[in-house]
């Protein structure tokens, strides 16, 4: 089973920009919405400043056993490695 670590949408869904992210590791053929593995960390980009939390050692657990990254995830890792 690959397992990819990807955001999953949350949050109210009749006020469209309030939508929040979980990112979670989940099996590759599985929807985006679907039931997860692991929740390991949040994403709220309506919030002002924006949250990113983030458990880096699930996140290196993850990692170790095989996990990928999407491109979205692995840019938001970077952005805060950055700052």
């Amino acid at each position: 089973m690959e397992v990819r670590i990807r955001l999953q949408r949350a949050g109210n869904k009749s006020a469209k920009s309030r939508y929040n992210y979980r990112i979670v590791a989940i099996s590759k053929s599985k929807a985006r919405d679907s039931r997860h593995l692991d929740v390991i960390g949040h994403y709220d980009p309506a919030r002002n400043p924006v949250v990113f939390d983030l458990n880096q050692e699930k996140l290196d657990k993850w990692i170790g056993q095989g996990a990928q990254l999407s491109t979205t995830v692995k840019g938001l890792v970077k952005k805060i490695k950055k700052a």
